[in-house]
């Protein structure tokens, strides 16, 4: 039985025990019909990957976290269509399956796309996941168009997905415009430079400073943090205006929204392939569309931190970074 290296966890610990995330041999996986197997060089560490990890109860097996990479296709199913060995891609894997921290990994071909030929695959590895959740949160949910105009609060945008979602705006709704949050000169520069048209602190009077750059209110939001925010959301937003949330909704009190006529959805880019829903394929054609437009120099990575190292020390440090809450873009280990 050929086996390979992952880096795996088998309960959930803090990130300072060893024991958190450990080296550890795997069998190589064999590919199902719709399966590409695929050499990993590169993948990301996601808030998602700190929650599973630090929630964990006491497993029986050893569980591979990961939802970003970057690498090359070794092996296909017997179905697949839209790769082929030799295929350089990048994906964001899914919950219930074994994920990236190793050096194979089995990816349905419907939620891969190609590599961004322009890009490392340190670079590629940031934006999957990201790109993904904010692609369906704008267009899936919020339901924009080119031609829509109005202002979108983006609270959060220093994050991953934030800093994917202003490029997406800026790249392909020209009449919306973002009011970003951030706080510091350096951040405030960051989401500056990915198409924020505005920028306030998120540790100030989040109402106060919104209104004083859209008086009238704004249409949309975007949150990554949402806890105890739904009366400023229902503040700023105008009558029928529409949130799309990315965190839990703990905290959140939702007949504030009521008056107004307010929406509420969920974005969670893991529905399609754990449901495995019908137009799973959706997630390919995203991720060959963002290809598309970071080929063209439109979309940068996000990628702020590389770390190299394939083992469970860097893992444990990459998950170190994530969990402080204090990272700008994404973190990514490569081989």
């Amino acid at each position: 039985m050929q086996t390979m290296h992952a880096v795996a966890l088998t309960h959930g610990l803090p990130i300072d025990d060893e024991q958190s995330l450990i080296d550890v041999e795997l069998p190589v996986p064999e590919p199902g019909s719709r399966d590409v197997l695929i050499e990993v060089l590169a993948a990301s560490v996601n808030p998602v990957d700190v929650k599973q990890r630090s929630g964990s109860p006491e497993l029986d097996a050893p569980r591979v976290l990961g939802f970003d990479g970057a690498g090359i296709v070794r092996a296909v199913g017997a179905d697949v269509t839209l790769f082929a060995p030799g295929d350089e891609v990048w994906w964001a894997g899914q919950l219930d399956r074994q994920g990236s921290d190793a050096d194979l990994q089995l990816v349905d071909e419907r939620i891969a796309g190609r590599k961004p030929t322009s890009l490392g695959f340190a670079s590629a590895a940031a934006l999957p996941l990201t790109t993904i959740t904010a692609w369906e949160a704008l267009f899936d949910k919020l339901r924009l168009t080119s031609a829509d105009a109005g202002t979108l609060l983006v609270v959060g945008a220093t994050g991953g997905v934030g800093s994917v979602l202003l490029q997406l705006v800026r790249e392909l709704l020209p009449s919306v415009r973002t009011v970003a949050t951030a706080s510091g000169a350096e951040n405030e520069a960051w989401v500056r430079d990915l198409g924020a048209s505005e920028v306030v602190d998120h540790h100030a009077d989040l109402v106060a400073q919104v209104r004083r750059i859209a008086p009238e209110g704004v249409d949309w939001i975007f949150s990554a943090h949402s806890a105890g925010r739904a009366a400023d959301y229902a503040a700023l937003l105008r009558p029928f205006g529409a949130i799309v949330a990315i965190d839990s909704g703990r905290d959140v009190d939702f007949d504030l929204l009521k008056s107004k006529s307010l929406s509420w959805h969920w974005e969670y880019m893991f529905t399609r392939p754990v449901q495995r829903s019908s137009d799973m394929i959706t997630q390919h054609e995203v991720l060959d569309a963002v290809a598309t437009l970071v080929d063209e120099h439109r979309v940068v990575s996000t990628a702020t931190t590389v770390l190299r190292g394939w083992d469970a020390a860097t893992f444990r440090e990459a998950h170190r970074l994530v969990e402080s809450g204090h990272t700008v873009g994404k973190v990514v280990v490569e081989r």
